[in-house]
């Protein structure tokens, strides 16, 4: 694409180059600049690209967009230098350009909120699925469309990625895109421009504030998604989907331009539901809207889900779907990678596997599964490093209320010594009132928490002392198939672990049967 060309739209303090020049491509890494691209110098949270100039045109780059010149020694005077206020938002209008608005013909839909996310986009894809469109979805677990996986690296990615991956799915037929839309992404802008038909407002609480200064920096990231939703999207079809029962959706209501669907279990919601029952099997409910009603069956355990259901529910109307396809699409999605995730085996062992990594995640997570225990309940967990230390304490509390038996362990400690971060989270479980046992106790039969930084170690410990009436969640990592130890990615996926002791204490004890046991023992 000609300079100019891609240059359209984006407000330059100086541009006195070759309009005609042709730019090959766009980056923002310099190590992925090829000869012929614009690189372009974003400001990171660890690292500024403006330091990474001259490496960029070492590699080929003719062009470059900044917001400081500033030593900047073009290597090459035949190198564009073009300054800008925020690369960022340059970033993400030149990804536009670049891919041809790819948005364009395609209904996009946007889930924000602290929890929920990625359950509501699974039951959101199995409905538009049912109702005979061709989805997409860009999310925490992987982005897809039928057929077709990429790997996710982060919930939402950088404009340029981002644009190029909407590019790949127009040009499959996809129709919608669901998006899940993280507070990073929002505070950078890394979905700047993109006219969302629905906005999905799920629940806010605390998380990311290593990276938020404050609570209330959290929530103003995340009300930027309903900020001129109508204005940037497609007029009158633009929608705001709120769950009024968390009360900071009652202030986004307030904050939106866009007509509002509101869903909760209040009576005065457009969609809610009655009639919940939550067993072994998943729920039931009745779901009701301005204008129908719907009874439906979900496989997905725990009483939560009732809201993520009335999200994809909320959201699904507002793209025209009637109920019946709804009903058909919810009962569809049997599980959700990561999200109390069951760990079939031959044992008739109850082990669940829940990406909670929060105080509140965690917490749903444990109501959800002492609905289920007819025993114990034991959980693993640990807490991620480099990440938001405040909610270390509390997490250890929240386990200690809800748990007969806690085995704190190690998450992803990246650069922080696991022993500091287990410190902390085992001060919020003795404040619960929980005591730490004896470590030589091998049964641990008594009410209490012991320590095991090893996750592996701690999840084998969990499932060798579980009875048959016990439950044994592992908790924080959910879907993730590695951990992070130092500055090293080591592959460790909490379900392929708990399938290997599960199997490994089945031939110790001499139990060769082969199977697929489901929730509950069976005699």
């Amino acid at each position: 694409m000609r300079l100019g060309q891609l240059l359209n739209n984006i407000t330059t303090d100086n541009f006195d180059g070759d309009p005609e020049l042709e730019i090959e491509g766009l980056a923002y890494d310099s190590r992925k600049v090829k000869p012929g691209y614009m690189f372009v110098a974003i400001r990171g949270y660890t690292q500024d690209g403006h330091d990474f100039v001259n490496k960029a045109i070492q590699n080929g780059a003719v062009a470059i967009i900044a917001e400081t010149a500033e030593g900047v020694k073009c290597m090459d005077e035949g190198v564009t230098v073009i300054r800008v206020s925020n690369s960022r938002t340059a970033l993400s209008r030149l990804a536009a350009n670049f891919y041809g608005h790819p948005f364009e013909g395609i209904n996009l839909i946007g889930i924000t909120g602290t929890n929920g996310k990625t359950t509501t986009s699974y039951l959101l894809e199995s409905i538009l699925l049912a109702a005979g469109v061709s989805p997409g979805v860009i999310g925490t677990i992987n982005d897809r469309i039928q057929g077709k996986t990429w790997e996710a690296q982060v919930t939402t990615p950088e404009s340029l990625d981002l644009m190029h991956r909407l590019r790949n799915m127009a040009e499959a037929g996809v129709t919608d895109v669901i998006m899940e839309v993280s507070s990073h992404a929002l505070d950078q802008g890394r979905v700047e421009g993109c006219p969302f038909r629905v906005a999905v407002f799920t629940n806010i609480s605390r998380d990311h504030l290593d990276y938020h200064n404050s609570m209330s920096d959290y929530f103003e990231a995340k009300s930027r998604l309903f900020l001129d939703l109508r204005k940037k999207g497609p007029g009158d079809l633009t929608r705001s989907v709120i769950n009024s029962d968390d009360p900071k959706g009652k202030a986004l209501i307030k904050m939106t331009d866009a007509a509002v669907v509101t869903y909760g279990l209040g009576s005065d919601c457009d969609v809610r539901a009655d009639r919940i029952q939550v067993g072994r099997d998943g729920l039931t409910a009745r779901l009701i809207t301005r204008d129908a009603k719907v009874d439906i069956l979900s496989p997905l355990i725990g009483d939560f889900n009732i809201y993520n259901i009335l999200a994809a529910t909320a959201t699904a109307c507002c793209m025209d779907v009637d109920l019946d396809t709804v009903a058909t699409g919810i009962r569809n999605v049997d599980v959700v990678p990561g999200r109390l995730e069951l760990v079939r085996n031959s044992l008739s062992l109850c082990v669940i596997v829940d990406y909670a990594h929060t105080p509140d995640a965690l917490n749903k997570a444990l109501l959800a599964a002492r609905q289920l225990v007819k025993g114990r309940l034991i959980t693993v967990f640990g807490c991620g490093g480099d990440r938001d230390k405040g909610k270390r304490r509390e997490m250890g509390y929240v386990a200690g209320e809800k748990s007969d038996l806690i085995i704190i362990t190690s998450d992803n400690p990246r650069t922080e010594d696991p022993a500091v971060i287990v410190r902390q989270i085992e001060k919020g479980v003795r404040e619960s009132g929980l005591d730490k046992l004896e470590e030589q106790t091998e049964e641990l039969r008594e009410p209490g928490y012991v320590i095991d930084i090893d996750r592996g170690n701690a999840i084998r410990r969990a499932v060798e002392i579980a009875g048959k009436d016990d439950l044994v969640l592992i908790a924080g990592k959910g879907h993730e198939d590695y951990q992070i130890i130092g500055k090293e990615k080591r592959y460790f996926d909490d379900r392929k672990t708990a399938e290997e002791v599960i199997r490994d204490f089945g031939i110790r004890k001499g139990i060769t049967k082969q199977g697929n046991a489901g929730l509950w023992p069976v005699s």
